[in-house]
């Protein structure tokens, strides 16, 4: 994780890793990914980030989660978001009202993508930092993940419910939306159920 002030200027990377992963089956976060837990592989990617500082979410299996932080950095800052079973929205409430008051954007990163590529990261706070009000990558044609806020969307964060975090705010951006090409499509898969790990295959 970057540190210099000039090169990060007051952006922050958020990891929500709080949700129950219901049809996962749970505990998702702690499954193997690559020989590693698969939320080792997002902070991986997190850390990349130009930012200042990296905050992970926690909620659902709060124990285990925190001590697979623990265990990938024990430097890595940890807030619990108490309404966790609300939806995203609640963790990403908890996320963004943890940051500090300077705070010029916050990168906003989900703990079961773990093939989103570094190269984009500088393109989409670059782009908050020269006037969008927030970034997003693109793969042909298909919005993804992660996201970045500038710090005017936080106060509409603040009041965002349910389960579909920033969603919905993004759509009511329009030009203000800076949308980064992908070089893959890292920025749209997700591990939503087992057969999604390596080596593991569909069901019949």
């Amino acid at each position: 994780m970057a540190t210099e002030p000039d090169l990060n200027d007051g952006f922050h990377a958020v990891v929500l890793a709080a949700g129950s992963a219901t049809r996962f089956g749970g505990r998702k976060l702690l499954a193997d990914w690559n020989g590693a837990p698969l939320l080792h592989a997002a902070l991986e990617i997190a850390r990349a980030a130009p930012v200042d500082s990296l905050t992970v979410i926690t909620g659902a299996d709060a124990v285990e989660v925190a001590a697979c932080v623990q265990a990938f950095d024990a430097s890595i800052r940890q807030v619990h978001a108490a309404g966790f079973a609300e939806g995203m929205a609640a963790s990403l409430r908890a996320g963004i009202a943890s940051l500090p008051k300077d705070a010029r954007g916050a990168f906003v990163f989900l703990g079961d993508m773990p093939r989103v590529p570094s190269s984009i990261l500088p393109l989409m706070s670059e782009a908050v930092r020269l006037g969008a009000a927030a970034a997003a990558p693109v793969f042909l044609g298909r919005r993804g993940n992660p996201v970045v806020l500038g710090r005017g969307l936080f106060p509409a964060v603040a009041v965002l419910e349910g389960d579909s975090g920033a969603r919905s705010l993004l759509q009511t951006l329009g030009a203000r939306l800076a949308l980064i090409e992908s070089p893959d499509d890292g920025v749209l898969f997700d591990v939503d159920r087992p057969e999604d790990l390596p080596g593991r295959s569909p069901g019949p």
